[in-house]
């Protein structure tokens, strides 16, 4: 059975007549051409697939459109850019928390919804918002670093825009869990990823 679908995907509408049982995956993939969204178990074990649907972190592979409604889905290709990329990219590229590049994708979107809402999540904050992204490469140390480097820049720069002075905003963000990230930072050989470093988006 078949059915027309009004669908919204990083900020542009789409109308499908497409089969009822096809999963978003599927239709991001095949239909709209956005390879990003990793095909990996199909069974909702793994986070290859992982979108945002309103911003909140969802398993294409076990989400209908049909079920959407008006629902903004976010991929991998509405993060950032090659000559822009986010924060989140340009970190995980710098660390080398991105080895085979097959789960990144579903790592940075988890990564940034989780900071969307805990802009200073600590360690166990971060792994049980990657509890459901597997990663069969990197250990997931250089993740997890990767993103605390991430919120410590995030936080110093809002205190820097509030106008706090640069000593009271390095002191601020002096704490356990962001000097693990710098001294990441230092071993991978920078404290702070130049701008043009390549998003990473996987393969």
């Amino acid at each position: 059975m078949k059915a027309l679908l009004q669908l919204r995907v990083n900020g542009r509408e789409h109308e499908l007549y497409l089969p009822v049982q096809k999963t978003l995956l599927e239709v991001l993939r095949e239909n709209l051409g956005l390879v990003g969204t990793k095909h990996g178990c199909e069974l909702g074990e793994c986070g290859a697939c992982t979108v945002l649907i309103d911003g909140e972190p969802r398993l294409a592979c076990l989400t209908l459109p049909a079920t959407l409604g008006s629902a903004e889905v976010t991929t991998i290709e509405h993060l950032g850019t090659l000559a822009h990329p986010h924060p989140l990219q340009a970190n995980f590229a710098a660390l080398g928390a991105a080895q085979c590049g097959y789960c990144t994708p579903g790592m940075l979107l988890t990564a940034s919804a989780l900071l969307e809402h805990n802009p200073a999540p600590d360690e166990a904050e971060i792994k049980t918002a990657l509890a459901g992204n597997l990663c069969r490469c990197t250990g997931y140390r250089k993740i997890i670093g990767a993103i605390q480097l991430t919120a410590a820049q995030t936080r110093a720069g809002t205190r820097a825009a509030s106008g706090m002075t640069p000593a009271t905003s390095a002191a601020s963000v002096a704490t356990p869990t962001t000097s693990a990230a710098a001294r990441a930072a230092s071993t991978a050989g920078t404290a702070t990823p130049a701008a043009s470093v390549a998003p990473v988006a996987g393969r």
